[in-house]
């Protein structure tokens, strides 16, 4: 089965590529490479590859593909913020036009990396996915019209389904530290300070960045009964805390850091509390999620000593998909659209 994997080079799609080869998967990555030059350690493989912004996708690109997992996003709220309007442009408009080409070319199975982030302010009541969604950024706005979109396009020969996962963690060779978990335990590695930014009270769901491919192998492997036009939250029940839990968990692992509140960013409005029933009731036979917390700090922990991880490193463009992006656009090989220069 050949799968086209967009996104490919990204934090997600160097895991869910791996995952794919091992299993016996043809994989064609599409990506535009924003973060060449940003990997933290080598990917070990080599696909076949088509260089190219999602916005540019043309029918022919899809030739002899059977389902396509699609990651290429602008990944998060930072950047949904630094761009609004590119981010309605790439994560919304185009993969509307990726799914029409997709069912115009034959192509049933089509998995849609969402965000448990389109919950927005959900309170401290676990959320499932027939729960009002109240997204409160562009990025989380672009993932809910972009679910919209798809559903009504679902038919008997076009079958969508989206996974809402929560913050991932965890090492990849494309490295990302402007996530929570990874965020956390990079400051107590390089500082001996966990830095908060809000009051620690908000909620997170987090999965490992292993399980979420995991997650995305199961929505191909499963029926179409099971899946077809369905939204599964992809996570598990115990993998729900509040920041300062998280914050608690690094102390715990790392030696001598402290937890220092900074308060900068107030109490953060932004807080989810997720239920995954469905998919571990529903597709329990065909997701089997391997992490927890804990375990995926030691895994980073033991990562940053390896590779001798220093605080400008951290805290410069490499690990930071704002910081990368502005950086590119600054020295114009980015125009404010977003599409390269040359």
């Amino acid at each position: 089965m050949r799968i086209l994997l967009t996104g490919n080079n990204g934090y997600i799609g160097t895991i869910l590529t791996e995952i794919l080869l091992k299993k016996g998967y043809q994989v064609v990555g599409l990506d535009t490479n924003y973060y060449q030059g940003c990997q933290f350690c080598d990917s070990g493989f080599k696909i076949k590859e088509i260089k190219k912004d999602i916005r540019k996708i043309e029918k022919n690109d899809l030739k002899d593909i059977d389902a396509i997992f699609h990651l290429a996003a602008l990944s998060n709220d930072p950047l949904g913020v630094f761009a609004p309007e590119v981010t309605d442009e790439i994560n919304f408009k185009a993969t509307v036009r990726l799914a029409k080409l997709a069912k115009e070319a034959g192509i049933k199975r089509f998995v849609f990396a969402s965000s448990c982030s389109m919950y927005g302010i959900a309170g401290d009541e676990a959320v499932t996915e027939d729960s009002p969604l109240s997204p409160v950024t562009a990025y989380a706005v672009s993932k809910v019209n972009s679910e919209r979109a798809l559903s009504e396009m679902a038919d008997d020969n076009f079958s969508p389904v989206f996974l809402r996962p929560g913050t991932a963690y965890g090492i990849s060779p494309m490295l990302r530290c402007d996530l929570v978990v990874n965020n956390l335990t990079a400051w107590a590695y390089t500082t001996g300070k966990i830095k908060i930014m809000s009051d620690g009270t908000p909620w997170r769901p987090v999965i490992h960045v292993e399980d979420f491919g995991r997650g995305f192998i199961a929505a191909l492997e499963a029926p179409t009964g099971l899946v077809h036009n369905q939204a599964f939250n992809l996570g598990q029940n115990k993998e729900n805390y509040q920041i300062k839990d998280i914050a608690n968990a690094v102390k715990e692992v790392i030696p001598g850091c402290e937890i220092e509140y900074t308060h900068e960013h107030g109490s953060d409005s932004r807080t989810y509390k997720v239920s995954f029933d469905k998919i571990n009731n529903k597709l329990k036979d065909f997701f089997h999620p391997e992490w927890i917390l804990k375990k995926g700090i030691i895994q980073l922990y033991n990562a940053f000593k390896s590779y001798g991880l220093t605080y400008e490193e951290f805290m410069e463009e490499k690990y930071i998909r704002l910081n990368q992006v502005n950086k590119l656009v600054k020295e114009k090989k980015l125009n404010k659209e977003l599409f390269w220069t040359k």
